[in-house]
């Protein structure tokens, strides 16, 4: 190895609350020592689109995900996973990185195992409060497990285990002023104003229950920023259409803004978006999506809700509590300053660079 410029290996991915990290961590560790840096994914999920992007090189491997419902079907996922432990052993011979990092989903998998077997140190690191099947397999042989909870030790070896944060997006960071970026969607400068975030593909529940809601909204005179994701967007864009003070998209490519303009924000409850809201100091009401691994949203709600740094509606309640907590929510100053106080204590900034310390750390160990 060259102290000077190491080769990483970074794996995983299949949502952003996966390769939004991934793609952090690799920034910092190209700004600190010019590193040179292959992501591995899964084929046909969005890393393949969003590394790239992004300025990196990726390799995609066959994996999949178990079907747990049908476990009958599980019979070409096992081949696919022979095929992607194959051809992750030859990535790490041909490549031989000085470490190999894992944040998760499927990729990550026989990627860290193929280093792992290979004598290579690796880090993974998890962003969640109740730790994915990947990582959980992986943390026996691990040399640093880098986490964003207290806790963890349920899951991992406690004497591997450092509390790093969640690395997010550095534009996310970047100032705005509330009054210009309400402007910049359209929207009065002066109004309250809620953000409604469900992800690149969209939250069925949250879409649904603004749609059902968005007479109540007028009438309270809220604004809303609705981030309607992909499949839903034709739909809400039409009955959207002709209300004052709605600006709905199927996505935003601009969040600093969109989180700027926002009183409070709508979300889901994955990692990335929680560690966002903290580290912006957000008011938030969160709806976990119920459609996870472990439910592991909901723990991820949970563990701001019980402390008072953001408010919690089931998702199977959402049709009918949210759009009045919403309202009851915006129009309650007083509430919204102590819930940014309470999620702001929870913030851990300059997470990418507290992970990049442990990479290097291993790597001149």
């Amino acid at each position: 190895m060259s102290k000077d410029k190491p080769r990483i290996l970074v794996s995983g991915g299949g949502t952003g609350g996966h390769i939004f990290p991934a793609v952090a961590i690799a920034n910092a560790l190209k700004r600190r020592c010019n590193a040179e840096i292959l992501f591995v994914g899964a084929d046909n999920r969005m890393e393949m689109e969003k590394v790239p992007a992004a300025g990196y090189q990726i390799k995609g491997l066959p994996v999949a995900g178990f079907d747990r419902r049908h476990l009958l079907r599980n019979f070409g996922v096992l081949l696919k996973l022979r095929r992607s432990l194959a051809m992750a052993k030859k990535i790490v011979r041909d490549f031989k990185p000085d470490i190999a990092i894992g944040v998760g989903g499927y990729a990550s998998g026989p990627t860290l195992k193929a280093a792992q077997r290979a004598g290579i140190p690796t880090l993974l690191q998890e962003q969640n409060s109740y730790a994915g099947v990947t990582n959980k397999l992986l943390a026996k042989k691990a040399d640093r497990i880098c986490t964003a909870y207290d806790g963890m030790e349920r899951f991992f070896p406690a004497d591997r285990i450092i509390k790093t944060g969640n690395p997010v997006r550095s534009a996310l960071l970047e100032k705005r002023s509330r009054e210009d970026a309400r402007r910049s969607f359209g929207l009065d400068p002066a109004k309250p104003t809620v953000l409604v975030v469900g992800g690149s593909l969209g939250a069925r529940t949250l879409n649904e229950s603004v749609e059902a809601g968005l007479d109540s909204i007028a009438r309270a005179g809220v604004q809303l920023i609705w981030q309607t994701g992909k499949a839903y967007g034709d739909r809400a864009l039409k009955a959207a259409e002709g209300r004052e003070g709605v600006a709905a998209t199927p996505f935003i490519s601009d969040m600093a803004s969109a989180y700027a303009a926002a009183d409070l924000v709508v979300s889901r409850a994955g990692a990335g978006s929680i560690s966002e809201l903290e580290l912006l100091g957000k008011p938030c009401i969160l709806v976990p999506s119920p459609n996870v691994a472990e439910d592991h949203q909901t723990k991820n709600a949970r563990a701001l809700s019980d402390v008072g740094a953001a408010l919690f509606v089931a998702d199977a309640e959402a049709r009918e509590k949210l759009v009045p907590e919403m309202l009851r929510t915006v129009a309650d100053r007083p509430a919204l300053e102590a819930m940014s106080e309470k999620i702001s204590r929870l913030a851990l900034p300059e997470a990418d660079e507290r992970i990049a310390d442990e990479v290097m750390r291993l790597i001149n160990r």
